[in-house]
């Protein structure tokens, strides 16, 4: 990998070394928790936790650190430089609907570049607070842009957070963008964090890519069944509600196979 050429990567579970700082991947096939809203004690067997860089690592577990890489939280666009947000031909920011997040402008070496240092302070607060790894979100959101954003801006782009992960001693997991597991070392990723791959097919791309060093998060019941029909003996999976609530909340939903 270009971005450290000393690391290697190794089997599932094993730790990397080389110029920067060990980095240790989650243990495969573990049982994992989605807390990326509000933080609550983990449930019994849980060994692996994901949490938003703003919380606090759970004791004792494996933490990934959730950071939020490719798009702007909702009504954050203010907290970024005007000229970082995509925009379209008539000059108006490209959203993804679905969240109401505004789309970065990955598309040239500079905007990267302070894109990736703004995205970079919050890699540091999760090595700060001694998460393991992160995930970096919206890996894909080159599919959203209307044409706009590439593959290629993205890996080049990830592969910044990903030398900048390494560099504090924090794993990095690729997050959803399926079509994207032949760039992982390219990307500089060492894992994978897949949501609904069981309802769209796709757990086995990712297995086969990270040697099943996969979680899965699912949404629906036919997705988990799915899931856990192919891979529950190998990936790490499981069933949250789709605002990922904390228990007590309404709505909130927590299966594993």
């Amino acid at each position: 990998m270009a971005a450290i050429a000393a690391t290697c990567f190794l089997a599932q579970g094993a730790v990397i070394t080389g110029a920067a700082p060990a980095v240790t991947l989650p243990p495969p096939h573990a049982g994992f928790d989605y807390q990326i809203s509000t933080p609550y004690a983990p449930p019994v067997g849980v060994t692996v936790v994901s949490r938003d860089h703003g919380a606090e690592p759970a004791a004792g577990l494996y933490n990934i650190c959730y950071v939020n890489g490719f798009q702007v939280q909702p009504g954050a666009e203010s907290e970024w430089p005007s000229d970082l947000l995509l925009r379209d031909e008539k000059g108006d920011v490209v959203y993804d609907t679905r969240w109401n997040e505004a789309l970065l402008d990955i598309r040239t070496a500079d905007k990267r570049t302070r894109i990736a240092d703004k995205v970079g302070l919050w890699i540091d607060e999760c090595a700060d607070k001694r998460f393991n790894a992160v995930e970096i979100d919206n890996y894909d959101s080159y599919s959203r842009s209307k044409g706009l954003l590439s593959t290629d801006q993205a890996v080049t782009f990830i592969s910044l957070l990903a030398r900048r992960s390494h560099e504090r001693g924090l794993a990095i997991g690729q997050k959803n963008a399926a079509e994207l597991v032949d760039q992982k070392v390219a990307a500089g990723l060492d894992f994978a964090v897949a949501e609904e791959c069981g309802d769209t097919g796709e757990c086995g791309v990712y297995a086969t890519a990270f040697d099943n060093n996969v979680i899965d998060i699912e949404y629906t019941e036919a997705g988990l069944s799915a899931a856990c029909a192919g891979y529950g003996s190998t990936l790490s999976i499981v069933l949250r509600d789709v605002d990922v609530s904390a228990p007590g909340e309404p709505g909130y939903v927590r299966k594993t196979c």
